[in-house]
């Protein structure tokens, strides 16, 4: 054999060897499950687990799969965190809020009333000691949290009847998100947490008197208006309200740091683009309920007093007898004041006058 054959032999040996090792450490496919608390009607809140979905596939060429399934596929709207503690699924889209029962300190990292608006949620995450937080409490349920979406400050919900006064929220059965239902009984309500896909026929029925759900892009969909014809707002107990993704600690270690770093990237997507879908379809869909005939009212400063107070109040209580929400609530509601202290001199300001030229 002469030397070229023999340098060529060796060529195709050496590439050969070389490409038998990244072979044999090939990165095995991914397969994972997401259960989302959110009806698959709602293109919104649904959508946001679905963009992940579709940008871990794109990051990761096809060898990272996340199915997306619907509340009620595979669990009930509200047994997600159950079903990551159990390892029956990988991970999960939700609003924390909804697990207040298991400890107040869930509704944190989704939204309090009197809370911090969607930037500054965002803002207390990334830059501030939100996810640090956060993710030290969620250890304890197996649990790694990402921010998973925002729906931006939110409507106050739909009426059988105007209210006029403080006085009209006694004894009301009101369906409203998590957490919130705590002040709203100090104030004489009766809370009703239920899933979207209950609501419009609870209403119908009477056996709920108002409902709260998002915001006009989502309550239009569902019909709401048609039952209630009273849309108040703002919802004070939803100023910047946090989706997130819910992963199974496990799940997530297992991973390699290329497959990490997708799954990060993959919610920082999926996190922007769903406030920036509502903020395109709520002003279409807000003119069409009111050409429609909805009549749409501010709350009365009465309650929005009252609401206030009420939920400084329980906030105290709380920290007094739980550590955790105490030393999480402690920075949120620090990072709070440095906000609305800043807020209060560029964008109130801006807003005020931009909305006032009704351009």
């Amino acid at each position: 054999m002469d030397r070229r054959s023999i340098i060529k032999h060796a060529g195709i040996a050496g590439i050969l060897a070389a490409g038998a090792a990244p072979a044999a450490h090939a990165q095995a496919a991914v397969r994972w499950r997401l259960a989302s608390s959110f009806p698959k009607s709602l293109d919104t809140v649904f959508g946001g687990a679905e963009t992940f979905a579709k940008k871990v596939n794109e990051m990761s060429g096809g060898k990272f799969v996340v199915s997306v399934h619907a509340a009620g596929e595979l669990m009930p709207a509200f047994g997600v965190v159950d079903a990551l503690q159990n390892s029956t699924v990988e991970m999960a889209h939700t609003a924390a809020y909804y697990f207040f029962g298991k400890d107040d300190t869930f509704a944190l990292s989704c939204s309090i009333p009197f809370g911090l608006n969607s930037r500054q949620m965002t803002a207390w995450m990334y830059e501030g000691n939100g996810l640090k937080l956060t993710r030290e409490f969620y250890k304890n349920y197996n649990i790694m949290n990402f921010p998973g979406g925002n729906t931006g400050a939110q409507m106050g919900g739909w009426y059988r009847k105007q209210i006029k006064s403080l006085a009209d929220m006694k004894g009301l059965k009101f369906r409203v998100g998590g957490f919130a239902g705590k002040v709203m009984e100090r104030m004489g309500v009766v809370p009703q947490n239920i899933p979207a896909g209950e609501i419009y026929q609870s209403l119908e029925k009477g056996t709920l008197d108002a409902a709260e759900w998002i915001g006009p892009y989502d309550d239009q969909k569902l019909g709401f208006n048609k039952v209630a014809p009273f849309y108040h707002y703002p919802a004070w107990w939803e100023g910047g309200p946090q989706l997130e993704f819910f992963i199974n600690n496990k799940a997530f270690d297992a991973l390699s740091a290329e497959n990490k770093a997708i799954v990060e990237a993959a919610a920082s997507y999926a996190h922007t683009e769903m406030q920036a879908k509502y903020d395109v379809k709520n002003p279409t869909a807000l003119k069409q309920l009111v050409a429609n005939k909805t009549k749409v009212l501010p709350f009365p400063k009465d309650i929005m007093d009252r609401a206030f107070k009420e939920s400084m109040a329980l906030y105290e209580e709380i920290s007094a007898k739980n550590p955790t929400w105490k030393k999480i609530y402690g920075d949120l509601a620090k990072f709070r004041a440095e906000q609305n202290l800043w807020f209060r001199f560029t964008e109130a300001r801006f807003d005020q006058f931009m909305q006032a030229q009704k351009l």
